[in-house]
Order: structure tokens, then C-alpha cells, then sequence
């Protein structure tokens, strides 16, 4: 599945405000999901195979490093826990990272919440715009992404721009 998305990750040390003030809104709440992630040496984009209690896929995606809201080009199998499949992409691709996350997940229409907690790195909170069959669009994505950075008060400083495993790879180097 061919997915275009923008979205947002910001530090977020008031991670319990943020949620409540998004359950004032009635979110869908589809559950907390302790995500397994881990990265693949790969020359283009970036290659992860998910492995949670409530998510499971192996995702390709290319972003820019943005500290702002960013689109990204996804590109997404989903799939039954699968151990079969992640031997054969760690002894074809060797493992570059791995993210283990505390996930809290949201949705209001097609946008989705997610409030992160990684050991040694802290609490996020991450807002995806999601358009599955470009039928929403890239302005929408963005306005939307916008209008929830502005409802959480997220100001620039706040703003990630490396994904999870750019920041457990600089830890590392430390």
C-alpha cells in the first residue's frame, strides 16, 4: 500500500497534558503498543519492519529531516508476527538500529496520534496526516498537521526533525 503522509514529532514533557487535552476532542482510542522496530542497512530511504502488540509491518519510507511538519513516501506491507521474515531481512540487509517504544495510539478521521515513550530518550508526541488513496491531499495533510501542532502549543524548538533511530544512533556515538 502506496501511503502519502504529513506529520510532525516534537519532545513532549508534558506527555500526560498532551493526551488528555486530545481526549477532550473524543479520539478513537485503539490501544498502548509496545513497538519493536528495527532498521535495515539499506542505500535509499529507510526500511523497518514493525513488531507490536497491535501493530505489524515492514515499512519503506523516505523523509526529509525536517524540524517541521514533513511529508514522507510510504510504502506499506502489512502482516501476522512473522519470525521467518526477520531472519531473512537480518541475514540479507544486516540490522543498522533497533527502537524499542511505549506507544499510546489515536485516531480523529484519518489523522493518528501517537504518544511515544522510549527509554534513554525521553517522551514524544507524534501527529500523522494520513492519505491512503489520494483522495484527501497534500494541503489538507499539512493543515492538519498544523492545526493539531498548534492545538498541542508545539513551538519550533520542540520540533524533531531525525526519526528515533537518528537519535539512538547519536546516543550510541556518545
Amino acid at each position: 500500500m502506496n501511503i502519502l503522509n504529513f506529520e510532525f514529532k516534537a519532545r513532549a514533557k508534558n506527555l500526560t497534558e498532551l493526551e488528555e487535552k486530545l481526549l477532550q476532542l473524543d479520539p478513537k482510542f485503539i490501544g498502548e503498543d509496545r513497538q519493536i522496530d528495527t532498521y535495515f542497512n539499506i542505500s535509499n530511504g529507510r526500511l523497518k519492519l514493525r513488531e507490536g502488540n497491535i501493530e505489524n509491518s515492514l515499512i519503506h519510507y523516505e523523509r526529509e529531516n525536517l524540524a517541521d511538519v514533513k511529508s514522507s513516501k510510504i510504502l506499506l506491507y502489512q502482516h501476522a508476527p512473522d519470525q521467518t521474515l526477520k531472519e531473512i531481512l537480518v541475514k540479507t540487509l544486516g540490522v543498522r538500529v533497533v527502537v524499542d517504544k511505549l506507544r499510546k495510539i489515536y485516531f480523529i478521521e484519518n489523522v493518528k496520534f501517537h504518544f511515544d515513550k522510549l527509554e534513554n530518550l525521553g517522551t514524544f508526541v507524534e501527529v500523522e496526516a494520513i492519505d491512503k488513496d489520494g483522495s484527501i491531499g497534500i494541503k489538507k495533510l499539512q493543515a492538519q498537521c498544523r492545526k493539531y501542532a498548534d492545538f498541542f502549543g508545539i513551538k519550533i524548538e520542540d520540533y524533531i526533525s531525525e526519526s528515533y533511530s537518528d537519535l539512538i544512533l547519536a546516543r550510541n556515538k556518545n
